[in-house]
């Protein structure tokens, strides 16, 4: 059965930057999170539960592709939601200390959207090399993400889910298109049931030509050459049709 395939998400710069921001977003509360500012602990299990539900539903969307493409794209969004209310919450991390995020046209912002991404590096074992892209593309991001002031790693974050939620938008719209030329399971199932009862018809021995089936004058049905009398290429019909 030729249905789609699903779980390509480890080579995915969605799932490179999610992986990033869970990280970066459990050191940030780790480190300024601190009992005054948090007394219950609920901020803090608010943003790293928003962190790691941007990743771990672009895992589930993956793996639930090959068989659900509604799913996909219902979690693919998902993703995206949760990592835009992880951005509120930096927001109002700056706003709380009377600042705005970083204007885009800033030196330091256009030096952070400079930066490239981590390729994916070769070989097949393919869990191991997604967690290491990640570790280095956290590596190459050391500078903002273990700043001393909490508000240039407040800003970094902002942007890097900025950037990775235009990466779900532009994924949903993959899907999307997908969805409309491909159909969901139930329409993948019918086509492969109806390729299943209706094979090819097999080509002519002699001249190659897609052939046709015809019932000779005793009743017994065969594959005939279309160019016939010109080709008189035939063949039994198979006993997979006979089945049917």
């Amino acid at each position: 059965m030729s249905l789609s395939t699903s779980g390509g998400y480890r080579r995915l710069d969605s799932f490179l930057l999610a992986g990033v921001i869970q990280l970066a977003t459990q050191r940030f509360c780790q480190r300024f999170l601190t009992r005054e500012l948090d007394p219950t602990g609920r901020q803090y299990d608010q943003m790293t539960q928003a962190a790691r539900s941007g990743k771990m539903n672009i895992i589930e969307g993956s793996d639930r592709s090959g068989t659900s493409k509604e799913t996909e794209m219902k979690l693919t969004d998902v993703a995206k939601a949760s990592l835009s209310e992880l951005r509120g919450d930096y927001e109002s991390w700056l706003l709380r200390g009377g600042e705005a995020p970083w204007a885009i046209e800033s030196p330091e912002s256009q030096r952070l959207r400079q930066i490239q991404l981590v390729p994916f590096p070769p070989g097949e074992d393919l869990a191991r090399l997604s967690c290491l892209r990640i570790l280095d593309q956290q590596e190459q991001l050391r500078p903002w993400l273990e700043h001393a002031d909490d508000r240039v790693v407040a800003n970094t974050l902002l942007i890097l889910i900025e950037r990775n939620i235009r990466y779900l938008v532009r994924q949903i719209e993959s899907q999307h298109r997908d969805f409309l030329t491909k159909g969901g399971f139930r329409e993948q199932l019918s086509r492969e049931r109806q390729s299943e009862r209706n094979p090819a018809p097999p080509p002519c021995p002699r001249c190659q030509a897609p052939m046709s089936l015809r019932q000779s004058r005793q009743g017994q049905n065969f594959w005939g050459c279309p160019r016939y009398p010109a080709c008189p290429g035939s063949r039994p019909e198979s006993p997979i049709r006979d089945k049917l």
